[in-house]
Protein backbone atom coordinates (compact mmCIF):
# COMPACT_ATOMS: atom_id res chain seq x y z
CA UNK A 1 0.00 0.00 0.00
CA UNK A 2 1.20 3.45 -1.33
CA UNK A 3 1.84 6.09 1.74
CA UNK A 4 0.49 9.06 0.00
CA UNK A 5 1.11 11.29 3.35
CA UNK A 6 3.48 14.27 2.81
CA UNK A 7 4.82 14.65 6.39
CA UNK A 8 5.54 12.05 9.01
CA UNK A 9 2.90 11.42 11.89
CA UNK A 10 3.31 11.87 15.70
CA UNK A 11 0.95 9.78 17.81
CA UNK A 12 -0.69 11.70 20.27
CA UNK A 13 -4.05 11.29 22.20
CA UNK A 14 -5.40 14.26 23.44
CA UNK A 15 -9.00 16.29 23.94
CA UNK A 16 -10.13 18.74 21.14
CA UNK A 17 -12.90 20.29 19.91
CA UNK A 18 -14.75 20.56 16.36
CA UNK A 19 -15.75 24.47 16.15
CA UNK A 20 -18.13 24.95 13.28
CA UNK A 21 -19.52 28.30 12.03
CA UNK A 22 -22.58 27.33 9.83
CA UNK A 23 -24.20 27.35 12.25
CA UNK A 24 -22.70 27.55 15.29
CA UNK A 25 -21.17 24.99 17.35
CA UNK A 26 -18.71 22.75 19.12
CA UNK A 27 -17.96 18.77 19.48
CA UNK A 28 -15.20 16.90 21.43
CA UNK A 29 -13.29 15.05 19.96
CA UNK A 30 -9.62 13.22 20.62
CA UNK A 31 -6.97 13.96 18.44
CA UNK A 32 -5.18 10.38 17.65
CA UNK A 33 -2.14 11.90 15.68
CA UNK A 34 -0.57 14.82 14.14
CA UNK A 35 1.24 16.09 11.29
CA UNK A 36 1.92 19.12 9.62
CA UNK A 37 -0.53 18.96 7.30
CA UNK A 38 -3.04 17.77 9.27
CA UNK A 39 -4.63 15.02 12.10
CA UNK A 40 -6.75 11.72 12.67
CA UNK A 41 -9.53 12.70 15.07
CA UNK A 42 -11.77 10.47 16.53
CA UNK A 43 -15.46 11.64 17.37
CA UNK A 44 -17.90 9.48 19.33
CA UNK A 45 -21.69 9.28 18.50
CA UNK A 46 -23.36 10.31 15.10
CA UNK A 47 -21.91 13.78 14.00
CA UNK A 48 -22.16 15.06 10.99
CA UNK A 49 -19.72 17.47 9.95
CA UNK A 50 -19.23 19.57 7.13
CA UNK A 51 -16.13 20.05 4.78
CA UNK A 52 -14.73 22.77 6.81
CA UNK A 53 -14.15 23.77 9.90
CA UNK A 54 -11.80 24.60 12.77
CA UNK A 55 -9.63 22.26 15.12
CA UNK A 56 -8.71 23.07 18.49
CA UNK A 57 -6.35 20.93 20.45
CA UNK A 58 -3.30 21.93 22.41
CA UNK A 59 -3.76 25.42 23.04
CA UNK A 60 -4.28 26.65 18.99
CA UNK A 61 -6.56 26.49 16.72
CA UNK A 62 -6.42 25.26 13.51
CA UNK A 63 -8.62 25.51 10.01
CA UNK A 64 -9.34 22.25 8.35
CA UNK A 65 -10.60 20.40 5.55
CA UNK A 66 -11.82 16.70 5.96
CA UNK A 67 -9.44 14.43 3.69
CA UNK A 68 -11.52 11.29 4.73
CA UNK A 69 -13.65 9.38 6.84
CA UNK A 70 -14.40 5.69 8.13
CA UNK A 71 -17.02 5.36 10.59
CA UNK A 72 -15.88 7.63 13.84
CA UNK A 73 -12.65 8.47 12.39
CA UNK A 74 -11.64 11.71 10.53
CA UNK A 75 -8.52 12.45 8.74
CA UNK A 76 -8.39 16.20 8.58
CA UNK A 77 -5.59 18.64 6.36
CA UNK A 78 -4.63 21.98 7.64
CA UNK A 79 -5.26 24.62 5.83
Amino acid sequence: MENRRLNSRRRTLTTGRIITHDPFSTVGCLVRNTSDSGARIEIEGAVVLPSRFELLFDGRRHDCYVAWKLFHHVGVRFA
